[in-house]
């Protein structure tokens, strides 16, 4: 019997405005985006090599891609028609155009001029006009801060093992459900775990049907910042950090005594924007706190506060540095 029968999913709420019901949540399994897009007409495909205004392009699966270059969007035009995989365009959904990769394959754009970056799905193709590399809906263009501008320079990197699940879940291979998921919720912990107080370790064995193990901790407090690793940005977009002085706004997800568990939450958590992992002293001991921003505004970090609800993290922490 195949394992996504029993595989069981903590998807965070999508940050969409006016999205359909249809709409794929990149958060969730494979297996439940793979449904959803079977069930707009989607496939999975890759494609032959085919000439657009006399230029030949090559369509190929490369898990390696990653490039930068111009973006641009559409919208109204081509809403509600047909992409190249089959499905309906929804220009307000969080989805691209891509010449040559896989369809769908999952990328994360990062506009370079802002800062901002964002997870989409590719499941078209485009764009053909000189110069750019990916064309995103409208509703990515607005997260990525260039829709009245109409283009920006930005990087595009293929996320590897998301695409690869999901293309394993659309052409219906098995595959072991241990790829890195973005709930916090889906890690499996093993023995005393210093997580947030809201935020229960999890036994491996209840992703495929059985019972949740594990027990609380409490969350130390932090102290002072003694060395600091960033992770690369993430999906969801952010308010880039302005190059005037003073303090700013960060959130404070929680706090681990090992090293090993800050930087799984923080894997987790990068879909949120950008993390920091810091080392710092309590009593002589030493803790990572995992820290999302920074923001120029308390209000966005407030509202990034609220979407760690979603994580099972109810007492992340505003703090301004």
């Amino acid at each position: 019997m195949k394992l996504h029968k029993f595989y069981l999913v903590f998807g965070l709420a999508a940050f969409l405005a006016g999205c359909s019901s249809k709409e794929v949540d990149l958060n969730s399994s494979p297996y439940s985006q793979a449904d959803v897009i079977k069930d707009m007409g989607g496939s999975y495909k890759v494609g032959s090599p085919y000439q657009i205004m006399g230029q030949w392009y090559y369509p190929q699966e490369d898990y390696d891609y990653s490039e930068e270059g111009m973006a641009s969007w559409y919208g109204e035009d081509f809403h509600a028609k047909k992409t190249a995989n089959g499905e309906d365009y929804d220009m307000n959904s969080l989805t691209a155009a891509h010449r040559t990769l896989p369809l769908p394959s999952i990328v994360r754009v990062t506009n370079m001029e802002n800062g901002r970056s964002l997870v989409l799905r590719v499941n078209d193709r485009g764009p053909y006009v000189k110069n750019r590399i990916i064309d995103v809906s409208k509703r990515a263009a607005e997260l990525l801060g260039f829709k009245s501008k109409g283009t920006a320079k930005v990087r595009v990197e293929i996320l590897p093992k998301e695409s690869l699940a999901l293309k394993q879940a659309l052409v219906e291979q098995d595959f072991e459900p241990n790829y890195a998921l973005y709930n916090a919720k889906d890690e499996a912990y093993s023995g005393e775990v210093p997580l947030p107080a809201s935020l229960q370790p999890v036994d491996r064995n209840y992703l495929v049907g059985a019972g949740a193990s594990g027990v609380q901790a409490s969350q130390p407090k932090p102290a002072t910042v003694v060395v600091e690793q960033k992770t690369q940005p993430a999906s969801v977009a952010v308010v880039a950090p302005s190059s005037s002085g003073g303090k700013k706004f960060f959130v404070q997800a929680g706090a681990f005594s090992k090293q090993e568990l800050a930087y799984r939450l923080s894997a987790q958590l990068k879909r949120e924007g950008t993390v920091t992992v810091s080392q710092v002293e309590v009593n002589g001991n030493s803790f990572y706190r995992v820290r999302l921003g920074p923001y120029n505004a308390q209000a966005d970090a407030e509202y990034v506060s609220g979407r760690l609800a979603d994580y099972g993290i109810n007492d992340a922490r505003i703090v301004k540095d």
